[in-house]
């Protein structure tokens, strides 16, 4: 087993650890660790929610979750010699929940996905489902199964959904600026167009003092990806992937976390992979110029690794730019085309008895392929999306007598 860098005790919140993580991206967060390039190393993490969620039959705890308090990262992770202009390569060994574990503490044989309520950071279809909704998924090897959503079984793509470098304190300056513009745009929008820094909640892993107020002033929020990496919710981050971070300060500072038993592309719940806390495994190298001598400068760049499920039946879905609610064309709007595909594939599972609610679930969980069509053939761009027929305990594919409705219960709901 590689070398424990960054060590979790499940049972204990992240501010609660030998060496807190942080929730916050900031150049000024101390190394929690320095490694040396070449050096295979293991990363603990926390379900990024910090352990807010439960293994039981109530949406409730979906519904109040504090995202003042996420994502919970560990790290960061120094890396000797690495200098702004370099690239990290970090290569994934391995990934999975808490080894050898079963209890109340997710990851422990089990984890979650759920739909947000609108109200709370909602998700891709949160004007068609603006409550909040829960499935708890237990795991068993490399599958998962639910007693929310009967009738389904299928292999997860482990992942992290989240790990980048620290910005520089120019990078975070930006991301600061043109995201509090966006928001000026609409400053009222339910849920918000972004989500500035907060000074509640802040984790600033070992910082204290002014350096910790000036995280907690300054830091961003990790809900979105951005130039460094952060949350970009891949499926394809698979072991035997090998990623390409640019490095925008001293060490580096690489950290992470919000691991994934399994999830669709897009991952369209917000909350929609399946969570878990547990391990993931790394090989860290670097690029000395990087940046500079391949272009790498905006965004990470990935080479997925050869680990999925093979499947070789998909039932797939399309969907246009046209808002049907109101029979409104947008011009080549992709995010609204596949909008629809996932809304079509909805509405056909809805024949088979599941709610829409479990249905939604489904999508955002299982190994399910996001594709864009073409976004070229004025007004309309089209997407797919590719739902394996072999997760399912019956035929689902259309012809014979037609689907057969049985009843398939219901996810967890909030009172």
């Amino acid at each position: 087993m590689p070398e424990v860098v960054f060590s979790v005790d499940q049972s204990k919140s992240m501010r609660d650890q030998a060496v807190p993580g942080h929730n916050r991206w900031h150049p000024g967060i101390p190394a929690a660790a320095t490694v040396k390039p070449g050096s295979s190393v293991r990363i603990e993490c926390k379900e990024w929610t910090d352990g807010q969620i439960g293994n039981n039959d109530s949406a409730n705890d979906v519904r109040d979750v504090d995202l003042s308090r996420c994502h919970m990262l560990s790290g960061p992770i120094a890396v000797e010699g690495a200098q702004p202009g370099d690239l990290l390569v970090v290569d994934i060994l391995d990934i999975g929940p808490v080894p050898q574990t079963v209890g109340e503490n997710c990851g422990e044989g089990w984890g979650y996905s759920g739909i947000f309520a609108k109200i709370n950071g909602g998700g891709f279809l949160t004007d068609y489902f603006p409550d909040a909704y829960k499935a708890i998924w237990d795991f068993s090897g490399q599958e998962c199964t639910s007693r929310h959503i009967p009738g389904v079984r299928y292999t997860g793509i482990t992942h992290p959904g989240l790990f980048g470098t620290a910005p520089s304190p120019d990078l975070l300056a930006r991301w600061n600026r043109r995201e509090q513009a966006l928001i000026d745009t609409n400053p009222d929008r339910v849920p918000p167009l972004a989500l500035p820094p907060l000074r509640e909640n802040t984790l600033g892993g070992t910082a204290q003092g002014d350096l910790l107020d000036a995280i907690a002033r300054d830091g961003a929020r990790t809900v979105p990806p951005r130039e460094h990496g952060g949350n970009h919710d891949i499926k394809n981050f698979t072991r035997g992937s090998r990623v390409f971070y640019p490095v925008f300060v001293d060490g580096g500072l690489f950290s992470g976390g919000d691991l994934h038993f399994s999830q669709g592309d897009g991952e369209i719940n917000f909350c929609g992979a399946i969570e878990m806390g547990g391990y993931i495994d790394f090989h860290i190298d670097l690029i000395k110029g990087g940046m500079e001598t391949y272009g790498i400068r905006n965004n990470p760049v990935f080479m997925p690794g050869r680990v999925e499920p093979r499947y070789s039946e998909y039932l797939t879905f399309i969907g246009i730019s046209v808002d049907h609610r109101d029979d409104t064309n947008l011009y080549l709007d992709a995010t609204q085309a596949y909008r629809n595909a996932c809304l079509n594939a909805i509405e056909y599972l809805t024949k088979w008895g599941y709610t829409g609610e479990q249905a939604y679930l489904i999508l955002g969980t299982a190994p399910i392929e996001g594709r864009i069509g073409g976004v070229v053939d004025i007004p309309n761009a089209a997407c797919s999306l590719f739902l394996p027929t072999e997760i399912f305990d019956v035929d689902i594919r259309p012809g014979g007598n037609g689907p057969v409705s049985r009843d398939r219960g219901q996810v967890a709901v909030s009172s």
